[in-house]
């Protein structure tokens, strides 16, 4: 079988991006340097899924812009499949094999089908054990570009990623692909409101559309701000029924939520921070949100605090993690058939899959 064409580390990491979009389980893995110097490597020796050439993260870390350009032979790419001899300068050290076989390989390419391991290898051998997978392989054939790049990309996760990854890569893919437009929110009583273009605004229209029916039994919008000096929407009639005093002068959340139930005894306020760069709920903020609940006759058992983000795989949930209040609740858009409770007592440990 003949050796593939090479392409360049940074092309291939250009592709990676595109290849995994935002939403891909373990992404950080999948695109990052290493990742792309893993791909180079093992095109370089052919190790392909169906030509019996299997790589090593050796064969990543003594790999080099050196030998990429200046032996890039069949004899010579055959020859370093055989044995790892670093040339020129090298792109790693030898030890960031672990980054590369623990991280890159193990954690990202292969739970996402990039990657195939040698069957029968024992885990102890050191025989050479992976090999891209033939269709992620085809996904760098320089003459693939384009829509036809994008297409085979689309077309390779359908096919290969599982239908949770496929659904939070599309859900993330709608909200950016609206970007600049301003966006159209339809409440649980029909009424619509449009809301100034960004992600704030993506993640407060799935907060109403898609948090709010599947957690709620019977949910009415009360509030809705855009910002700290504009309302969106406010309902005055039940605002003044509940008795709740909600004025620009206090700690306001951007929605606040109220879900009916099923009897007057079923009552719950929910309020919502949208947090597409800052502003979790944090402990001092659900204090003064259980305080304006008080106020209208609201038990903390009735009160529900919930953070909203556009994404797990977000940085801005990485940074608001230390700060979020216990006993919140944290919902992504982009898998919004899941909610995750920040319990403050939970008891006995429940197994896995436990509801």
């Amino acid at each position: 079988m003949a050796l593939p064409p090479l392409l360049d580390r940074a092309d291939i990491s250009t592709r990676l991006k595109l290849i995994f979009p935002e939403g891909t389980p373990e992404r950080d893995k999948c695109i990052r340097d290493a990742a792309a110097a893993t791909v180079a490597a093992f095109l370089y020796i052919g190790a392909v899924e169906g030509a019996d050439i299997w790589a090593n993260p050796v064969h990543v870390v003594r790999m080099g812009d050196s030998r990429m350009l200046f032996a890039a032979d069949d004899a010579a790419r055959a020859a370093y499949a055989k044995a790892a001899t670093a040339m020129g300068n090298r792109w790693y050290q030898d030890n960031s094999r672990e980054q590369v076989r623990d991280e890159v390989i193990r954690q990202g390419l292969i739970p996402n089908g990039a990657i195939i391991e040698r069957p029968g290898v024992p885990t102890t051998s050191s025989k050479p054990r992976y090999a891209l997978a033939a269709s992620f392989a085809a996904l760098f054939a320089p003459a693939l570009a384009g829509d036809a790049l994008a297409d085979a990309a689309a077309a390779w996760a359908q096919a290969t990623l599982n239908a949770a990854a496929r659904a939070r890569i599309n859900s993330l893919r709608v909200s950016t692909d609206h970007d600049g437009e301003e966006v159209l929110v339809r409440f649980p009583n029909r009424e619509t409101r449009l809301l100034a273009p960004g992600p704030s605004s993506q993640i407060a229209k799935a907060v109403v559309e898609e948090f709010a029916p599947r957690f709620l039994a019977d949910p009415v919008v009360l509030w809705l701000s855009e910002s700290a000096a504009k309302v969106a929407a406010r309902d005055e009639g039940w605002i003044k029924r509940l008795g709740l005093r909600i004025t620009p002068d206090r700690t306001l959340p951007d929605l606040i939520l109220l879900d009916r139930g099923r009897s007057a005894d079923d009552l719950m306020l929910v309020f919502v921070e949208v947090v597409a760069t800052d502003g979790p709920v944090t402990e001092q903020r659900a204090l003064a949100f259980v305080e304006i609940a008080r106020e209208g006759g609201f038990p903390p058992s009735q009160v529900a605090c919930v953070t909203a983000f556009l994404d797990r795989s977000r940085p801005e949930v990485k940074k608001a993690l230390p700060s979020l209040a216990w006993g919140g609740q944290v919902w992504f858009a982009s898998e919004p058939e899941r909610l995750m409770r920040l319990s403050p007592a939970p008891g006995r440990l429940q197994g896995f899959g436990t509801e």
